[in-house]
């Protein structure tokens, strides 16, 4: 296939922009256009080596605008989507559980209704493991019930209902990924592994929820990418894969590791009660075997890659220190881990 025209949405994202770069290099022949709403987690900065590419445009904008929406697909020929757009942060959604339903839910049916309206070959749906819910053992397959336990996976399995429907009931070419815990460099640092990389380098205490036995499956982010190409262009129409790591770990077992490659002690760990109750499962994991049928394989070993990730953050301070320095970081932190307790970590 040649010549594609690729929406890809929450395009400045971590996930979103590895694509984006991934998909470029790839596919010589297609054209790929970013839509995205530069919240908190977009970042220009994440594809600014694309500036000069012809084959790279981007657009400031909200996938539940219709107006937007639906001017970029007649105006740059969409002729494929992959949606990354999301509020996609489980300890934001613990604070704000409202604000998620405009693009993980509505937003979803706006860019539904505009691949309908304008007859796109094909749509990834980008989602998560999480909208399972916890397992304590074995594997989530395809076929089992969507069970969220927190605003965000709930707000996610709600975008998964509104791409079923527009399957079915009018046939709109979907698919849905469903990828577990995902790290690699520029990933936001409110998630784990940077939250904990970028404090940890400046010294900072890491909080760790209990006993930090909690348990996650982790997939570098360039395998994730091709998990969601491979989905993309041999994915069954109508039907959800899981892109699983298969390296299960227990987040205290991930801290100490960075701790360990920054030559950091771990006096800097410090256990707390999570911040909002029952608000992190203890396990994930996902059967990714159906993926597996249809050419799908990590390549990148996890050990490895984990402490190339860190040694990007350290090499890469000026990607990251003005987030961390930003007034809306800076808020969450207090907001979620309470009056002091955000200056002390």
């Amino acid at each position: 296939m040649s010549n594609r025209v690729l929406l890809v949405t929450g395009g400045a994202g971590f996930i979103g922009s590895n694509f984006v770069r991934y998909w470029l290099d790839r596919c010589p022949n297609d054209r790929v256009v970013v839509l995205d709403a530069l919240t908190y987690a977009g970042n220009p900065a994440n594809f600014a080596m694309l500036s000069d590419n012809p084959r790279f445009r981007f657009y400031a904008g909200r996938i539940e605008d219709s107006t937007v929406v639906n001017g970029i697909f007649r105006v740059e020929g969409i002729t494929h989507v992959v949606n990354f757009a999301a509020e996609s942060h489980n300890d934001r959604s613990m604070l704000e559980p409202t604000r998620l339903i405009a693009t993980n839910v509505a937003g979803v049916s706006v860019l539904m209704e505009a691949a309908k309206a304008f007859g796109s070959e094909r749509v990834v749906h980008v989602s998560t493991d999480e909208v399972y819910g916890e397992i304590q053992t074995g594997k989530f397959k395809e076929t089992d019930p969507l069970l969220p336990r927190q605003p965000y996976s709930a707000g996610k399995a709600g975008g998964e209902m509104q791409v079923r429907a527009h399957n079915i009931a009018y046939g709109v070419p979907t698919v849905v990924t469903r990828g577990c815990n995902t790290f690699g460099p520029y990933q936001f640092p409110e998630k784990l592994i940077p939250f904990f990389i970028t404090r940890a380098f400046q010294d900072k205490k890491v909080p760790v929820y209990g006993d930090g036995q909690q348990i996650r499956d982790w997939i570098h982010v360039l395998d994730h990418c091709e998990g969601i190409a491979i989905a993309l262009e041999n994915g069954t129409i109508g039907e959800a894969y899981n892109i699983g790591g298969i390296v299960e770990r227990p987040n205290i077992d991930i801290t100490k590791i960075i701790l360990q490659t920054l030559g950091k002690g771990e006096e800097l760990i410090k256990y707390i009660p999570d911040p909002r109750g029952k608000g992190h499962d203890q396990r994930y994991a996902v059967d990714s075997t159906k993926i597996a049928a249809i050419g799908w394989a990590p390549k990148h070993d996890f050990d490895t890659h984990l402490i190339e990730t860190i040694h990007w953050y350290v090499n890469n301070r000026a990607w990251w220190q003005p987030i961390l320095d930003s007034s809306d970081y800076q808020t969450f932190v207090n907001r979620y881990y309470g009056p002091g307790l955000g200056s002390d970590l």
